[in-house]
């Protein structure tokens, strides 16, 4: 601990002290009944006391330094995927997981041991069971770096067979990781005798009597001279069957099978390649895909003044979801269309005098979905729709960030979605005050720099039956792009558009009772969503009745539930299921009036980590390289906690910690300082000065 005087000089210091003397020599330089030695004592008193605060007006200001060490952080993460069970050679999972489990006793105290399993997800411990339905070391990677950031890693050990179905490429991470890292590499990198589907490529949605193409890819190791057989069959009947050479050790063919979508609903294909003898596995010779057989497409007008780049990205978004077909139109062009035979129309940026043009739309019950930007009407704007009143005092722009809103109950978007949005470059929205209608849901609101403002940028509202959207903002074709680079896809804005628009359109063919799940087929392990909606007989939406459903299973096993209110709709999380097909049957009561409504889903097997058998050293090599650290085998895993001793760079940092604070905030100064003027007061009045 030190004292520091600030911007203040050190000789004031002196100052002080002579300030104090000079005080106390001139009250008591004439004593009347004071003696030699008590006049001295009570000098030094007063002196004492006068130039410690004269001290004190100078601020100075408490150094105090500490050092705190921090040990170096090993962490362990180990692969808790079903291909590391199934494709390891014997022996090995055994002696590689003991061995990282003795790691920490090893190390000793001198080291910060963290220990993690991971599949799709990141776990605490390494109580690994091996039944990871999918891999993603990416995603591994990063939460590891994400929750020991500005912390001493000294080391990462990472026992896998290198092999990840989901995610990106975990090289990209690993470099991002500043620290050694040590892979353990599991598995058999051994080619062995195996039959495979590595991949099927299908539109998840056809239309009725139409023929539609799936590619399958079909894979064979150490097989050469054998003769693949290829059936397929839909819903349990087959419907297609081939047979295919295999030419070489390790080969690949990709099979195009044009097949039929002769029945309406959900429908089951199963690829299936029979098995060879002695074949390492055969829980991948079989790929199960469902397909949604439609009756008709539903039609979007989507309508602008002038060609925009936003119009092809709302264009794509929507048709990602095959109920819908986007028929893109300029103003000018309108005359030719015949609007009767258009489900929604979306108006994108309409201009001055373009509103006039628009009547037979405006004037019609179809759902519409308003998008201002630089070019809208403003006036137009808040006159032909009553979701959002915008107050704009002139014609210019200002940069607006999406901010997704938590309490939005209209439709479910997923939860990478909604962070997505919140990440991506702003839109363009007009410059003023937005407010929201009373009844209106807002989705996104508007995030003006780093400000988290109240006004609406995507919202949804009903007037007199006919749901309306309005978008305040243009530049989506910044979001694609951005969306793109960040996360290799454009699942974000097909999820906002796809659902809006079938949120919107929901209303034309209404019903005063539906309930839908959130999607048609869902992977194993994935939690099931369900929505209902009630309307009264003046088609408003309400909740107050309860609202219970019964999920059936193919085998005939029964899941009762009671929906929870949200907003003013339903919403279920039945959790997960089995795999298999599924029923439901929902029932409410509103009055005296009963109402029924039903569907169906599927919990698809996941079979990703049967997919491959071979283990991607090459990558755990490159990982280990590239980070100063090195790839060991199973049977080497003993040796890590050497290899970390002798690491120069695995060291205990001590880092220093300096704290200022002012004298004055020191309390035995205070009282010194009462103890000096008490003392000096009570002597004086002993010797009778008071």
């Amino acid at each position: 601990m030190s004292v520091t005087w600030g911007s203040a000089s050190i000789w004031w210091i002196p100052a002080c002290l002579l300030l104090g003397l000079l005080y106390a020599w001139l009250m008591y330089r004439q004593p009347v009944q004071l003696a030699k030695r008590p006049r001295y004592i009570l000098f030094s008193f007063r002196a004492a006391v006068v130039s410690i605060l004269a001290l004190l007006l100078m601020s100075p200001l408490i150094r105090t330094v500490s050092y705190q060490p921090q040990k170096p952080v090993i962490l362990i993460a180990q692969d808790n995927s079903e291909s590391i069970k199934l494709f390891s050679k014997s022996g090995d999972i055994g002696t590689s997981v003991d061995g990282l489990a003795r790691l920490k006793a090893q190390l000793g105290n001198d080291y910060e041991v963290h220990e993690f399993t991971f599949d799709s997800g990141l776990h605490d411990g390494l109580t690994g069971n091996f039944k990871g339905k999918q891999t993603n070391i990416y995603n591994a990677l990063h939460q590891l770096n994400e929750r020991f950031v500005n912390r001493n890693i000294g080391a990462l050990v990472l026992a896998t067979d290198g092999l990840s179905n989901l995610g990106s490429d975990p090289q990209y991470e690993a470099r991002n990781i500043k620290t050694n890292i040590y892979t353990v590499a599991q598995g058999d990198t051994v080619p062995r005798r195996d039959l495979l589907i590595g991949n099927v490529n299908y539109n998840k949605t056809v239309f009725l009597g139409n023929d539609f193409e799936v590619e399958l890819l079909a894979e064979a190791y150490q097989s050469q001279g054998e003769t693949m057989r290829l059936t397929v069959t839909e819903d349990g009947r087959q419907v297609a069957a081939q047979n295919i050479n295999i030419t070489s050790a390790a080969f690949k063919k990709v099979l195009p099978l044009k097949l039929n979508a002769d029945r309406k609903g959900i429908r089951k294909f199963t690829f299936k390649l029979a098995p060879v003898a002695n074949e390492i596995s055969v829980q991948n010779n079989i790929e199960t895909i469902y397909i949604e057989v439609l009756d008709a497409r539903q039609k979007v007008l989507l309508l602008y003044d002038t060609p925009h780049p936003d119009v092809s990205v709302i264009k794509n978004a929507i048709e990602t979801n095959r109920n819908f077909e986007v028929k893109p139109s300029l103003l000018a062009d309108m005359s030719s269309l015949s609007i009767s035979d258009y489900s929604m129309a979306i108006l994108y940026q309409p201009g001055a005098g373009s509103y006039a043009k628009l009547q037979q739309v405006l004037g019609s019950k179809m759902p519409l979905w308003f998008i201002t930007g630089a070019q809208a009407e403003i006036q137009g704007l808040n006159t032909y729709q009553k979701t959002i009143k915008l107050s704009a005092g002139r014609q210019e722009v200002q940069e607006t960030f999406a901010q997704p809103v938590s309490t939005f109950s209209a439709f479910t978007l997923s939860d990478s979605t909604q962070t997505k949005l919140s990440k991506l470059p702003p839109l363009l929205s007009p410059f003023g005050s937005y407010e929201a209608a009373s009844s209106a849901a807002v989705l996104l609101k508007q995030k003006i720099g780093n400000l988290a403002t109240n006004y609406p940028l995507l919202a949804f509202n009903e007037i007199g039956g006919r749901r309306e959207a309005v978008l305040t903002g243009e530049g989506l074709w910044r979001w694609q792009l951005a969306e793109y680079r960040q996360f290799g896809n454009h699942n974000a804005i097909d999820e906002l558009f796809s659902q809006a628009v079938q949120y919107l359109t929901a209303n034309a063919n209404r019903q005063c009772f539906r309930v839908y799940s959130a999607k048609n087929v869902f992977d194993e392990g994935e939690s099931i969503l369900l929505n209902a909606e009630l309307y009264n007989d003046a088609l408003e939406l309400i909740n107050i009745p309860d609202v219970s459903i019964s999920i059936k299973s193919s085998t005939g096993k029964n899941y009762s539930f009671l929906f929870s209110r949200t907003g003013q709709s339903y919403q279920l999380n039945a959790g997960a299921l089995p795999v298999g097909d599924y029923t439901y049957q929902a029932v409410t009561k509103n009055g005296k009036q009963n109402f029924k409504a039903g569907g169906q889903f599927t919990v698809k097997q996941l079979d990703l980590e049967t997919r491959q058998s071979t283990a991607n050293h090459k990558m755990l090599r490159t990982i280990a390289v590239q980070s100063g650290g090195k790839m060991l085998l199973p049977s080497q895993v003993g040796q890590l906690a050497d290899l970390i001793r002798k690491n120069e760079n695995i060291k205990t940092v001590v880092y220093e910690d300096k704290k200022y604070s002012d004298i004055i905030d020191l309390k035995w100064i205070f009282v010194l300082i009462l103890l000096l003027l008490s003392t000096e007061w009570f002597l004086r009045k002993r010797e009778g000065e008071i």
